[in-house]
Order: C-alpha cells, then structure tokens, then sequence
C-alpha cells in the first residue's frame, strides 16, 4: 500500500475505513494526534470504549506487553482499539522480532496506534516495509517556513472564516512552523468570532497580543521604506519585550526578508505573479519587496546580511558577552539603516 496523506487517512476515518495498523511518525506532532484523537473518536462509541479501548504508554509497558493486548478479541463491539504513545521510548524498535511477527499478520478485529513521535523508521527497513503492506505508514513532516502562510490560509478557510494578507503574515512571523502553537492561538481567535468573519490584525493584537504596529512585518517595512523613525521605535519595542520578540527570531527573520530581496534582484521577470511566486510570498506583499529592493541594492542586501551574521554571533554570546539583546538590535538596526 502506498502512504497515504493526512487528508487521506482523515476521509477513510470519516468514512469509517479502518486498518489493523497505523504508524505515526515524524517531527510535526501535530498531525500524529490529530489522526490518533480522530481514531479514538471513531472507531468505538462512548459505550463499547469501556471493554475495547486500551491506551498504553512506551515508558511504562514493553512491546510483549502491548501485543498480549492487541491479541485480545473486542467485546460486544466490531473492533478492539489499541492506541500505543510514546513508542520512541522503545529502543531499537525496529529490531523487535515479534513486533514484526505481530505486524506481518495483525488481528484483523485490533486498530493499533503506534505513536513515534520525533523519530522516523528506516524505509530501507523490514518493519516500515512490513507496516506499509498491512496497514498505514505516516509521517509528520514539518512546514517549512514559506509554506505556514498557505498552511494558515487553508485551516482558516477550512473553519469557515477568512484572514487578510497582513494578518496571515502577523501569524506567520511569529508563531513559526509549530502547527500545534498555531491552530491553539487561531482557536483564541474564533471564540470571539462569527463564522464568515475575518481575521484582522487588530483582532490578533487584542487576542493573542502580536502587536499590529510592532511586529517583524513592520520592521522590514520601515526598513524597506527608510523610515528610520519607525525602524528605531519597533526595534525598542523588540528590546523593551523580549520574550515576545526574542533576538535570534528577528535576525532570522529579517535574513529571510533580505535573502527575498537579493533574488528580487536577480529575477528577470519582474511581474507580480513571478516576483510573488518565485519569494513564496502574497501578491499583496510584492510592493514591499520591489520597495525593498529599490532602498537596499544588491551590494547592500549583501552587506545587511553580512550585519545580520555579526549580531547573531554576538546575541549568542560568541563575540560578545556584555550587551543585552535590545542595545544589540538598536545597534544592527542603525547600521543596516544606515550603510555607506
């Protein structure tokens, strides 16, 4: 059997397509309980989960132990669930000669849930091929960073609301690619909201607390535009507040907006929807970047990053040990502002 996407493995959920054996694996967790709470929804009511639901933990109970209760037959129900966390734990899994055993022929009335979080099985492997014949294979994969703003806009829409290009950006830049973080802030969103409304930044700012007019997305504005006082201000917002806006995700950040602005520059076509698509941005935000572009030209784009790899070196402790964080980002600031 092939892998089967997430949206795969949900609709066979839904529709109440089981099989004998899921494997969920990956760093992106998220994905891995959604699909194992869809599971423990599904497979079972309320009232056959009392003799036919087994929820087992890899710290406390050893492979034989797990499969002595994957064997058991269902009672008074079409199928016995078996949901088995922390599976990383086990060391060598792949090795475990009647897991496999177990695998190769699984009970066909058992669903069992083996939890792998943060690890991947060895697809050159026995097990993960054994697995992939009788049952599901899946890995959580994480986003990379220019595919959260299109991830955001789907689950958003998917909900029934809609968001607008800065607010998904908002998001974006400062919840990063933690898709648990994100759908648990988006859910403080939607308890004061209607089902069509729109997220707006104002909206965030009052629920989540990312500042609509000081946030990473204004700061390489005000850079872009050589609006110094505005740069200035939002960098001593930055320093006055630094769990929110630690120093590290900033200079990350701005190195990807000037990453963006040098293959600006190197782009031959230089229309909206090829500057859009080849940055991985919005097509609302190509302004920006052709703003960008015109205040920092290529050598400057250079010499920004090169600035930014200074004061990640030395927010890090690596060339400088004395000036806290917010002296360090007013100080980059003024110098990416303000190169000859």
């Amino acid at each position: 059997m092939p892998e089967l996407k997430f949206e795969e493995i949900v609709k066979d959920i839904r529709n109440k397509t089981f099989y004998p054996v899921y494997f969920l694996m990956g760093e992106e967790t998220f994905y891995i309980d959604v699909i194992c709470d869809m599971l423990e929804d599904k497979v079972l009511t309320e009232t056959e989960k009392e003799f036919n639901f087994s929820q087992l933990y890899g710290k406390e109970t050893d492979i034989p132990t797990m499969l002595s209760v994957a064997k058991r037959f269902p009672m008074m129900a079409s199928h016995h669930l078996v949901i088995y966390k922390e599976a990383q734990n086990i060391k060598e899994i792949e090795k475990k000669e009647d897991l496999l055993a177990y695998i190769k022929n699984p009970l066909k009335s058992t669903v069992l849930v083996i939890c792998y979080k943060y690890k991947t099985l060895d697809k050159r492997k026995t097990l993960f091929k054994t697995i992939s014949k009788t049952g599901v294979v899946f890995e959580g994969k994480k986003l990379y960073d220019n595919q959260v703003p299109g991830w955001i806009d789907n689950y958003v829409k998917r909900k029934g609301y809609r968001i607008g290009p800065k607010a998904l950006q908002m998001l974006a830049d400062h919840l990063g690619n933690d898709l648990a973080k994100i759908v648990n802030e988006i859910g403080k969103l939607f308890i004061s909201m209607k089902k069509g409304d729109e997220i707006t930044p104002k909206i965030i700012e009052e629920n989540i607390g990312i500042s609509k007019d000081f946030n990473i997305f204004e700061f390489q504005n005000a850079l872009g535009k050589n609006d110094q006082l505005k740069a200035y201000r939002i960098a001593k917002y930055f320093g006055d507040n630094p769990k929110s806006n630690p120093l590290v995700l900033t200079i990350g950040l701005l190195y990807q907006y000037f990453a963006k602005i040098l293959t600006y520059h190197s782009l031959r076509d230089k229309s909206q929807r090829n500057v859009a698509a080849e940055l991985s941005i919005h097509t609302f935000f190509v302004k920006d970047y052709t703003e960008g572009a015109r205040r920092f030209p290529p050598q400057k784009a250079i010499k920004a990053i090169s600035l930014l790899r200074e004061y990640d070196l030395k927010q890090k402790g690596v060339t400088d040990i004395k000036t806290d964080e917010g002296e360090l980002l007013k100080e980059m600031t003024y110098r990416i502002m303000n190169q000859k």
